[in-house]
């Protein structure tokens, strides 16, 4: 039995307001996390104005109002659900959240200390991989934090990365959805108004 559930509606007067011009803001937004994706361990910047819902990030809130509609499933840690978030992505998304991980496409995670483990979620199917979940992790600092280096698809040589906020023992998780490819989650970073992608088939070293 599925747990998708629809968000409840917002209150009057508590609503921050989307994107003051949708089109050419949400155009704006996606090249640059298409950008992230592209070149992962890169800082792009997502530079346009919202007002994000506390406790998300600017670059959380445009990476939602950019990619979620009503056909989007999406899970929300304990941080981001029991805020001003749930309310913001109903109204200006639409779109249906589910309290099971392994059902959504899209996970936001305003608190990466709590979070479930990687395996949790969807990791795709062997016929189709892209059935599988997209994690938006909200992190404090893209300058602190343990040094990593990356390499991989979209990185000509070696990528130093750092980020810092996440659980102990996150590297070694994503190691093991990396030996999953071309199935496993797929990850971005949020910190402000900047983001990090990281794919999967892109190793982490520690």
């Amino acid at each position: 039995m599925s747990d998708v559930q629809e968000l409840r509606a917002p209150a009057a007067g508590r609503l921050k307001a989307g994107l003051a011009d949708p089109v050419f803001d949400s155009q704006k937004a996606f090249r640059a996390i298409l950008n992230a994706m592209s070149y992962p361990g890169r800082i792009h910047s997502v530079d346009v104005a919202v007002e994000p819902p506390a406790p998300l990030d600017r670059a959380t809130a445009l990476l939602a109002l950019t990619l979620f509609d009503f056909d989007t499933t999406i899970w929300l840690d304990a941080a981001a659900g029991s805020s001003e978030a749930p309310e913001f992505l109903r109204f200006h998304c639409g779109c249906p959240v589910t309290s099971n991980p392994a059902e959504a496409q899209f996970g936001i995670i305003a608190d990466p200390e709590a979070m479930p483990g990687l395996d949790q979620f969807a990791i795709g199917e062997e016929q189709y991989p892209d059935r599988s979940t997209t994690l938006v992790l909200q992190v404090p600092s893209f300058t602190e934090g343990p040094e990593t280096v990356w390499s991989g698809p979209g990185i000509p040589k070696r990528q130093a990365v750092r980020i810092s906020g996440l659980p102990e023992g996150f590297w070694r998780q994503w190691a093991l959805n990396d030996a999953l490819y071309p199935l496993g989650v797929d990850l971005i970073f949020c910190c402000g108004s900047e983001v990090i992608g990281l794919p999967r088939g892109v190793k982490v070293e520690g």
